[in-house]
Order: structure tokens, then sequence, then C-alpha cells
């Protein structure tokens, strides 16, 4: 057994020199072959090719369409023709109804508006009163601070004439 295993060691060293030797041949390769053109057709050739297959199988699916008889047409016709007039009717009655709901608020809120207004012009009157009487009694307070002022001054200016008379005197 123990030249069996003298064997492999040997075999398996020389295996991994041959795929280092492998990988490194592959990766000069590599290197070579990125410096090369490619072998690839360029890009109006691929688009030329690509177009000619387009409008090929386009033709050959316009071929397998199977187009309807009259009698077909004009029935399927009759059908659309009648699932829009159902279908405008139905929007015509939601229509009209929000109309009408819409024409009913308004109503209602000009009635409310002119109630309210009813009992806001009494209290603007009644509010305007009591404005007016507190005005009269403010006014009258002023006049009579405007009085108390003027006198307040009048004294004011006839003790400072008396004191200039007096240093005048002395």
């Amino acid at each position: 057994m123990a030249d069996n295993e003298k064997n492999i060691a040997p075999d398996s060293d020389v295996e991994q020199t041959a795929t280092d030797e492998k990988g490194a041949a592959a990766k000069v390769a590599k290197a070579a072959k990125g410096n090369k053109k490619s072998d690839k057709p360029g890009f109006f050739a691929r688009s030329g090719k690509s177009t000619k297959k387009f409008f090929k199988d386009f033709r050959g699916e316009v071929k397998k369409i199977v187009w309807p008889d009259a009698k077909m047409v004009l029935k399927s016709t009759g059908v659309v023709l009648l699932v829009v007039a159902i279908l405008s009717i139905i929007i015509y009655g939601i229509d009209q109804g929000l109309s009408a709901g819409i024409t009913g608020l308004k109503k209602l809120a000009t009635n409310d508006t002119s109630v309210t207004e009813t009992v806001d012009d009494e209290t603007a009157e009644a509010t305007d009163a009591d404005a007016e009487a507190a005005a009269d009694e403010e006014s009258e307070e002023n006049a009579d601070a405007s009085e108390k002022e003027t006198e307040e001054a009048e004294a004011d200016t006839q003790a400072a004439e008396e004191a200039a008379e007096e240093n005048t005197a002395d």
C-alpha cells in the first residue's frame, strides 16, 4: 500500500501542473482574443437581418387572420351600439339625480341663510344700539377728560407765567 500512496502523490503533482499550464494558456488565449476584432457582424448588418425577419414573420401572421363575414360584423356592431345606448341612459340618470340633489342643497342653504340673516340682523341692531350707547358714554367721558386737561393746561400755563414774573421781578 505504501507503493500506491507514493504513486498517487507524483501523479497529482503532474496533474496540478498540467491544470495550471492549461489555465495559463487559456488566459493568454483570452487576452489575445480581446485584441482581435470581433467576428460578429456590424450593427447595420444585424439590424438589416432582424428587419427582414420581422417583416417575414409579420406577413406569416397576417395570413393567419380569419376575417369575420358581413353577418357577424353587423351582429357585433348591433351589440356594441345597444350596450352604448344602455350605458348612456344610466349615466344620464345618475347625472340628473346628482344635479337635482345639488339644486336641493342650494335651495336649502339659501333658506337657512335667510333665516340666519334675519336673526343676525336683529342681533346686529341690538349690538349697534349697545355700541352707540357705549360710544356716547365714551364721547362724554372723553369730553369731560378733555375739559379737565384743558383746565389743567391753563392752570399750568398761569402758574408758569406767575413764576416767570416773580423770577423777573427778583
